[in-house]
């Protein structure tokens, strides 16, 4: 059975000083931008890559394929990381996504390269988790929110470079050298930390001991699991019928392995994910919240290039510059809203405002058409990314408020599993959308090589030059309603979230033992315990 009380199997809290502190959060930051550059480059140049590869009707699983990757492994990061140390943990991961990426970049065919992006993805998630875990470990709660917006401003920036590097290369010379740079950077990440980030203090413990406290039942269960799901999800209706015994079947060993994860999660000794962290209600509306996040946003960075490039006819180039506003603009909220709650101790009026500005911007895309100008279009991303730069890093501050001290580790891979499962999600059922939504918007009376060649493109719009007018404008229609469908789903998603903040109770961010010098216990004799700082950033504690 699970202990009833949260047992961390190692304390890795290490409160730096401050110089310390800032030159090992620089390295962190740097390696997180670099994930987010390679997780968000690939979107732009999706339909140019689908033709390349001769893959344009499933061109869309070199994302699918990454978050499947990303959540399948994302619950494992932060017990490795309580086993093995953060250090190793994130400089492996460093070292994979520099592995994942030279293999995108050689791949001749579809297949290979979705497999490929899910070497990069399992990395991705695991930079991320730690990325999280290790600010945790060396700043206290107070502080964390400060320090976890700007992290969060890198996602920003990140998914702001990555789509202008990717359309450069594509446009210039090829999508494949966007994956050539990143190699070398992500190995540039893993050296610098290295050498800047102090090692934990671990307890020595023979090999055997630590692989026993992976769960390795959970690993497999969930990432089966999440598979099984998502691979039908992703194609009913477009590709796969929806009572063909290939889905039923794959849809019926999904669910199963999933509830054998539950079972297995409530009664091994050093569960990925503990139960106990769903007792707490603010807790569990948060870690849903988060879900429902992945949901939206990771479907949004795939799908707004897919209807400017389909439904509108822009340029590469320009569908990356459309999705500047946005992502520049969390970033900017982000590092903002961390700001203002460690100032003000508290998060819950800054939540709120995320999520219902997020509703609102969500319904405008319902504007974006066939003829929507970018003048209309550039002030909607803007409020929508400062909306989520609002609820990206402060859930994650939050639910850690609302959890134990040693629960900091799964409780932030919870989350980050949690929303890397939505993103995954979000794509299958995103594109499961969009592709029957296309194939019904179809005038009947359009000849059959005609539909044929829009069926085998669907994420990308054929070559429509030898069509009369009125046809072209009948097929570019069917993309945009295809994509208002996606939009949709959106609004209906997000304003869940904003249902959900009734349970979210804000109590403050002062947590007792993480501040730096803290009043522990008075016994009954005058004895007073007193934890400090120490002078080279750990914690001890000195009773007088």
């Amino acid at each position: 059975m699970s202990p009833t009380k949260p047992t961390a199997l190692h304390d890795q809290t290490n409160l730096l000083p401050k110089r310390q502190l800032i030159t090992v959060f620089a390295a962190l930051a740097f390696g997180l931008l670099v994930t987010f550059i390679d997780q968000n480059s690939i979107g732009v140049a999706l339909p140019t890559i689908g033709r390349e590869l001769d893959s344009a009707s499933t061109i869309e699983w070199a994302g699918t394929s990454s978050l499947i990757a990303n959540t399948a492994f994302q619950v494992l990061y932060g017990r490795l990381s309580d086993v093995f140390g953060r250090k190793v943990i994130v400089i492996t991961m460093l070292a994979i996504l520099a592995l994942g990426d030279l293999l995108c970049g050689f791949a001749k065919t579809g297949p290979q390269l979705y497999a490929f992006r899910g070497i990069s993805g399992m990395a991705n998630g695991g930079i991320l988790a730690l990325s999280m875990i290790i600010v945790s470990d060396i700043v206290t709660l107070k502080e964390r929110g400060k320090y976890q917006g700007i992290l969060g401003s890198m996602i920003g920036l990140g998914s702001t470079l990555g789509p202008f590097i990717a359309a450069g290369f594509t446009k210039h010379s090829s999508w494949r050298d966007t994956f050539y740079l990143l190699s070398p950077l992500s190995l540039l990440a893993g050296v610098v930390l290295f050498f800047k980030l102090p090692p934990q203090n671990m307890p020595k413990e023979d090999i055997r001991v630590m692989v026993a406290k992976v769960d390795w039942a959970g690993i497999v269960l969930s990432s089966g699991g999440t598979i099984l799901l998502l691979i039908p999800v992703s194609g009913i209706g477009s590709r796969f019928k929806a009572d063909s015994p290939m889905v039923i079947s794959m849809l019926t060993l999904g669910g199963i392995f999933l509830v054998a994860f539950v079972f297995n999660e409530w009664k091994v000794a050093h569960p990925m994910i503990p139960l106990r962290l769903f007792k707490s209600r603010p807790l569990s509306a948060m870690l849903l919240q988060n879900l429902l996040i992945g949901i939206v946003w990771y479907s949004e960075l795939y799908f707004l290039p897919i209807y400017y490039q389909s439904a509108r006819g822009f340029s590469i180039t320009t569908s990356a510059a459309l999705i500047v506003p946005l992502v520049l603009s969390l970033a900017i909220a982000s590092a903002l809203s961390g700001q203002y709650i460690s100032r003000m101790n508290r998060y819950g009026e800054v939540i709120w405002l995320g999520f219902s500005l997020w509703t609102l911007t969500a319904g405008l895309h319902l504007l974006f058409g066939r003829t929507t100008s970018v003048a209309t279009i550039i002030p909607i991303l803007i409020f929508e990314g400062f909306a989520v730069g609002c609820v990206f890093q402060p859930t994650l501050v939050a639910a850690q408020a609302h959890s134990s001290k040693a629960d900091r580790a799964v409780v932030i891979s919870a989350r980050n599993f949690l929303r890397s499962l939505g993103g995954a999600i979000g794509l299958a059922i995103s594109s499961a959308i969009y592709s029957n939504s296309l194939h019904s918007h179809l005038p009947s009376s359009l000849p059959t090589s005609v539909t044929s060649s829009v069926y085998e493109s669907t994420f990308s719009t054929p070559d429509l030059s030898s069509l009369d007018t009125e046809t072209r404008e009948l097929i570019l229609g069917a993309y945009s309603s295809a994509s208002r469908s996606v939009f949709i789903m959106w609004v209906a998603v997000i304003a869940v979230c904003v249902a959900l903040m009734v349970f979210v109770k804000d109590d403050g961010l002062q947590r007792k033992e993480e501040t730096d010098e803290a009043l522990v216990e008075e016994g009954e004799g005058g004895a007073v315990t007193i934890e400090k700082t120490s002078p080279a950033g750990g914690m001890y504690a000195k009773a007088e």
